[in-house]
């Protein structure tokens, strides 16, 4: 009878475990601050993105695996100030917009059924990123073709609907430089998801 019990209560489990495996779809909002590392650009308040794509989740036991295709666009403000803030020159204003194909893969685990834990890589191709109003003084921005970072965080489901909430950090820098100033762009960001299981 004590193995019986067993078997079922595993099987239970099993069940459990991998009913929780799909693909979905899934979108959301971002809030990114733009800064360059370079006394010569001021970054402006963190700016609203969003991102839209595909997601699979797989695993069991409680561990899962969960990959990511999204579509990516971020923008920021800041002011360019010749001379530096204490040059007293009269600041310049500019726009931003990274747009880019996101791939996470995350890794976590369940914790109480329905929340999760999960930290990973992710990798960051540029599809069209762009330098709004630049002039002569700034120039054109040298875009990285492909970045590198970290995300982590913590998810709720609730039947096929999933609510997410990540931090992203940059490993790699977005913006080599902007004309002949060299910077230290790189992406960092907190981003809130809503996905839902199609199958």
């Amino acid at each position: 009878m004590k193995k019986l019990t067993f078997l079922f209560t595993l099987l239970l489990l099993s069940h459990w475990a991998f009913s929780q495996n799909g693909v979905g779809i899934k979108a959301g909002l971002s809030s990114t601050e733009l800064d360059f590392k370079n006394e010569n650009f001021v970054p402006a308040n963190a700016q609203t993105g969003y991102h839209i794509g595909l997601f699979g989740r797989f695993g069991g036991a409680g561990f899962f695996v969960q990959p990511e295709l999204l579509f990516t666009q971020t923008k920021g403000e800041f002011a360019f100030v010749p001379g530096g803030v204490s040059g007293g020159t009269p600041p310049e204003n500019y726009k931003a917009e990274f747009n880019r194909l996101d791939i996470p893969v995350l890794a976590g685990f369940r914790v109480f059924k329905v929340i999760r834990l999960m930290a990973g890589p992710v990798a960051s191709i540029n599809i069209n990123s762009k330098l709004e109003e630049s002039i002569d003084t700034v120039g054109e921005a040298n875009f990285s073709n492909a970045t590198l970072g970290y995300q982590a965080g913590v998810g709720v489901d609730i039947g096929n609907l999933s609510i997410e909430g990540k931090y992203e950090g940059g490993l790699s820098k977005v913006t080599q430089n902007l004309g002949q100033f060299q910077t230290d762009n790189r992406i960092n960001q907190w981003i809130l998801s809503v996905g839902f299981r199609l199958f």
